[in-house]
């Protein structure tokens, strides 16, 4: 089966110049970007960990970009890019990896960071309605003040915004608690402006809201969302070494199934914790250790502490999150992990998978297979109600057919791949089509110019 993309999908042909003259002459008094640097600055993400998407993506950049900072500014946009037949990007902070702000069209790059502000904050449930360009830092921080905290995080949080994250991730910090963001419960409404020649702006339910939920921008442009938070929480970081990898995985399974209140529960193979730039210069441990990165709430901490002999492991490093210097220990997980090893170590790339249970046997026979081809990295998250482990392992790059093979081997054990080397919304999830999202772009942008050649249910809709 072919699980990577040999070229492009289908594709409007680029604007005309006159087209996009004709766009910037009705967006006169907004901040254009016309430079090509700062043009290819706004047309990319982190997607260059891909071997695949790499080649495939070089060169795509906008014609024209703007800078927006209220949702009037976006409708402008909006209208001129449909009255003049052009296609539409949105960028947030550009953290994603997969390509999703990559404008494979040309046209216009719409930049959103400027709608930057936390709207409103039930102080009773503590339900929140923020701008899309918001920074996450930032949201997090205001929420705190309030004794409120975002349930979910990239492991960029410092530098993402929450209508990117909303639109182009999936989970990250908080889901070994609260699941994914397509979860029901975490995403309760969203402000809307849709591509039409007089655009419109539209406040979705929960429901309606769903099908715009990690979509990549391509079925509605999001200018405002409102979501569940959490208690605000003083995480307690730990490092954890083992010298077991057996022992190492039962633990992360244990202590994710355990009813302590965690906020991440990521185990690095001891290869890759080398190349880890740990806080307080390396956390302790030998360079056989594979290691154990917990945040626990302070109640969870004595037992925690006391369990780690019967567990196998021992303490290498602990503090309170957000106290010392170098890097936030969440920083370390997640898309992180891969950033730090492909920047260290050229020649690799990395897959996303939901491991089946029992999850040592498809570790160990993949491992067996391909040895030091392949590094485990593994995350604790929440599936559909239950525990499991996701990993995103560190894999050597040896050519398309041995990823591929990779991913074969990987469904027939029972995996799922959720593949960061394709372009398409739907194949980068479960490979099949949601007819929601196809029929929110229907009513959104029924021109079908919001990110073209990334919704695979558009182009091949009856």
């Amino acid at each position: 089966m072919t699980h990577l993309p040999d070229g492009l999908p289908p594709l409007p042909a680029l604007a005309e110049p006159e087209q996009i003259e004709a766009v910037a002459r009705d967006l006169e008094g907004l901040p254009l970007v016309r430079s090509t640097v700062e043009l290819e600055r706004l047309s990319r993400d982190f997607h260059e960990d891909s071997p695949v998407l790499t080649p495939l993506l070089a060169g795509r950049v906008a014609q024209l970009g703007v800078h927006a900072s209220s949702v009037e500014a976006v409708q402008r946009v909006a209208s001129a890019c449909v009255r003049h037949a052009v296609p539409l990007t949105l960028r947030g902070a550009g953290t994603g990896n997969y390509g999703q702000c990559v404008p494979l069209a040309g046209g216009v790059v719409l930049d959103l960071s400027g709608l930057n502000r936390l709207r409103a904050i039930d102080p009773l449930t503590g339900v929140f309605t923020a701008d899309a360009g918001i920074g996450l830092a930032a949201l997090d921080d205001q929420l705190r003040q309030a004794g409120r905290a975002l349930r979910l995080l990239p492991s960029t949080a410092r530098s993402a915004s929450l209508g990117g994250f909303i639109a182009g991730g999936s989970g990250g910090l908080g889901s070994v608690r609260w699941g994914f963001l397509r979860d029901p419960g975490h995403l309760l409404g969203l402000e809307v402006v849709t591509l039409e020649p007089e655009s419109r702006r539209l406040e979705l339910a929960a429901a309606a809201s769903r099908p715009l939920n990690h979509a990549y921008g391509c079925n509605g442009i999001i200018t405002a969302l409102t979501m569940a938070s959490t208690e605000a929480v003083a995480w307690q970081e730990l490092v954890i070494g083992f010298s077991d990898w057996e022992r190492a995985v039962v633990a992360a399974r244990t202590i994710g199934e355990s009813s302590l209140v965690l906020q991440s529960l990521c185990l690095l193979e001891a290869p890759l914790c080398g190349a880890m730039p740990w806080p307080g210069g390396g956390g302790g441990g030998t360079d056989a250790d594979h290691r154990l990165l917990v945040q626990v709430s302070p109640d969870g901490l004595p037992l925690l502490l006391s369990w780690l002999a019967e567990l196998g492991g021992r303490l290498l490093w602990q503090r309170p999150a957000g106290s010392g210097q170098g890097l936030p220990l969440a920083e370390l997980t997640w898309n992180h992990t891969t950033l730090h090893w492909c920047r260290r170590q050229s020649g690799w790339t990395y897959l996303q998978l939901l491991l089946p249970q029992p999850e040592l046997a498809c570790l160990q026979g993949l491992k067996q297979a391909w040895g030091d081809d392949l590094l485990w990295h593994l995350e604790g998250v929440r599936s559909q109600g239950a525990q499991r482990l996701a990993a995103l392992p560190l894999v050597r790059w040896r050519g398309r057919e041995a990823l591929e093979r990779l991913i074969d081997q990987v469904l027939e054990r029972g995996g799922l791949c959720f593949n960061p080397h394709v372009l398409t919304v739907e194949d980068g999830g479960l490979g099949v089509i949601d007819a929601d999202q196809v029929a929110a772009k229907t009513l959104y942008d029924p021109d079908g110019l919001l990110n073209p050649g990334k919704l695979r249910g558009w182009w091949e809709r009856p």
